[in-house]
């Protein structure tokens, strides 16, 4: 029986694997969702913390809308054993440690999870005080994972 679960597990993490690509395609695909992450959340900060004055509603609600998109996407999937080591557009900064740490990292994600589905309604009250504060709410998860699996450049 634990012979069959063994295979089992093997054999669902290897068509998650496959499901996900080689590695290079894993990494570029990781890479291009946290640069269109990066993309939209600076369009909320920009209007919402640095420069309220420029509050656009509808510029903000879709920003919103693409971080909890990003957010809900599966990016774990996009992390394959390898993918430390591997290089996408540009060599990955994941730490290896990040393998050790999948069970932190699957919390971290749940929150920043919760926290971009919290911003995106936060953002469609057009509240420019809310909305920073959520954005707040959303970056210190964003952070965390940062501090737990990224390597600094």
């Amino acid at each position: 029986m634990k012979q069959k679960l063994a295979i089992g597990l093997v054999l669902g993490a290897a068509a998650t694997a496959a499901l996900a690509g080689p590695i290079e395609d894993q990494i570029r695909f990781r890479q291009s969702a946290y640069s269109f992450l990066g993309w939209n959340t600076a369009k909320i900060k920009a209007q919402a913390v640095d420069h309220p004055e420029t509050f656009n509603k509808e510029e903000v609600v879709a920003a919103a809308n693409a971080v909890a998109a990003v957010a809900n996407s599966g990016l774990l999937g996009l992390y394959g054993e390898g993918s430390a080591e591997g290089t996408g557009w540009k060599p990955s900064r994941l730490k290896v440690e990040y393998f050790e740490k999948k069970d932190e990292v699957k919390e971290i994600e749940a929150g920043f999870i919760a926290e971009a589905n919290e911003l995106q309604k936060v953002a469609a009250s057009g509240d420019v005080g809310a909305i920073k504060e959520q954005f707040g709410k959303v970056g210190k998860t964003c952070k965390s994972c940062h501090d737990l699996i990224r390597v600094r450049e």
